[in-house]
C-alpha cells in the first residue's frame, strides 16, 4: 500500500489506558476494537489506511472477517507495524467464519486462509460469522435467497463448531466466539461445547440494548461485542427499512452529547463501554476514530446518563438479516428466535 510510513502519533491514546475486558481463559481484550466492514462504501485500501491509522492512535483491537473482502490488504498493515516495533502479542486479532464454509474439513481451509492473508501465526478469537451456512453473493440486494437455505439446524452448527475447538487445540486460534446468536441457540451450544465461547458479536446501541441476550451472555462468562455501535449509518442499503431509528439524533443522546462537548457517536461509544461491551465502531476517518477511542478514557457518563440511555431502548434492530431466509420462512424475525424458539422448515 502505499502510504506513509508506520508511526505511533504523538496525539493518540496509550494503550495501556484503554480499559481491557477479561475473557474466561483469563487472556484480555481491549474494549474498544475497530470494525472494518464497510466494503458497501469504501475501498478495501481505504480500510486498511484506517486500520494503520487506528494502530497509529492506539487502537490494538482489528476486528475482521473474510467476507468483507479486505484481508490480504489488512494483513499488509498488520505487517508493516510489526515490522516497526508492536509486538503480536499486543494485538487483539479477530475473523469470522463466513457462511459457505460450515462443511467437514471448511473451517481449517478456512481460517488458513484468513491467517495466510493477514499474516498472523494465529488469531486471537475466531467467530462463526452466522449460525447458518446460508450463503449470499457479496451486493446482494434484500430480496436475495440462497436456494439451498436453511433454518437452524443444532446438529449441523455443532458439527462445525467441533471443527473451532479443534484450532484452539492445534495453535491456530487462541478463543472461539459465536456471531448472530440468539438465548435459545447459545444454551443449546453452552450443553455441547466442549470449548465455550469467549464472545458473542451481537448488534447493540442504544436503540438496540438486548437486554435478555446481554445479561445471558454476561452471567455465562462470554464477553458481548458489539457491532453497530453508533447505528451503523454506513450500513449496506439492504439492510434499511423506513422504521430504522437512528441512536445518534435520539434526544437523550444529543443532550449528553451538548454537555460533553462531543460528537453524539461519542457518546454512544462511552456508553456501550460503560455498560460493559466492547464496541466496534467502524470509520475510516482519522477524527472519528481517534474520538471514538479516546471516548473510552476521558470524560465519564454519570450514573443519571447511563439511566436516561438505558430508557431510549427502542428494540430497534438495523441488521435483519433477511438474506440468510429460508425457503418457507415467515420473514426476518424468524432468524432471531422472536418467541424464545427456534423456527425449523
Amino acid at each position: 500500500m502505499e502510504d506513509k510510513k508506520f508511526a505511533i502519533a504523538p496525539d493518540g491514546v496509550d494503550p495501556a489506558l484503554v480499559p481491557k475486558r477479561k475473557l474466561y481463559t483469563g487472556a484480555e481484550m481491549p474494549a474498544i476494537g475497530l470494525g472494518t466492514f464497510g466494503s458497501d462504501r469504501f475501498s478495501g485500501e481505504d480500510i486498511a489506511r484506517a486500520v494503520k491509522g487506528a494502530i497509529s492512535v492506539g487502537y490494538r483491537h482489528i476486528d475482521c472477517a473474510s467476507v468483507y473482502g479486505n484481508e490480504h490488504l489488512i494483513g499488509e498493515v498488520l505487517q508493516e507495524v510489526m515490522d516497526a516495533g508492536i509486538k503480536r502479542e499486543e494485538l487483539f486479532i479477530s475473523s469470522k467464519l463466513w457462511n459457505d464454509m460450515h462443511g467437514e474439513g471448511d473451517v481449517l481451509i478456512a481460517v488458513a486462509k484468513t491467517l495466510k492473508d493477514l499474516r498472523l501465526d494465529y488469531l486471537d478469537i475466531y467467530y462463526v460469522h452466522w449460525p447458518f451456512p446460508n450463503y449470499h453473493p457479496p451486493g446482494a440486494d434484500p430480496d436475495f435467497r440462497d436456494p439451498n437455505a436453511k433454518p437452524y439446524i443444532h446438529e449441523n452448527f455443532m458439527k462445525t463448531w467441533r471443527q473451532m475447538e479443534r484450532l484452539v487445540e492445534a495453535g491456530l486460534v487462541r478463543h472461539i466466539g459465536t456471531s448472530n446468536m440468539t438465548v435459545p441457540k447459545l444454551k443449546l451450544l453452552l450443553r455441547d461445547a466442549k470449548i465455550k465461547p469467549a464472545c458473542n458479536q451481537m448488534e447493540l446501541h442504544p436503540h438496540f440494548q438486548q437486554p435478555e441476550l446481554f445479561k445471558f451472555v454476561m452471567d455465562n462468562g462470554i464477553v458481548p461485542v458489539g457491532f453497530a455501535p453508533i447505528g451503523s449509518p454506513t450500513r449496506p442499503d439492504r439492510d434499511r427499512t423506513p422504521e430504522d431509528t437512528s441512536p445518534i439524533e435520539d434526544p437523550v443522546i444529543l443532550k449528553i452529547a451538548k454537555r460533553l462537548n462531543v460528537h453524539p457517536a461519542v457518546v454512544c461509544v462511552k456508553w456501550a463501554v460503560q455498560r460493559g461491551q466492547v464496541p466496534i465502531p467502524f470509520s475510516i476517518y482519522r477524527n472519528e476514530y481517534l474520538s471514538n477511542i479516546e471516548a473510552t478514557i476521558k470524560d465519564p457518563l454519570t450514573d443519571e446518563e447511563m439511566k436516561e440511555i438505558e430508557s431510549i431502548d427502542r428494540n430497534c434492530r438495523l441488521i435483519k438479516g433477511q438474506v440468510f431466509l429460508w425457503e418457507g420462512a415467515k420473514d426476518w424475525t424468524d432468524l432471531w428466535d422472536i418467541d424464545g424458539t427456534i423456527p425449523t422448515a
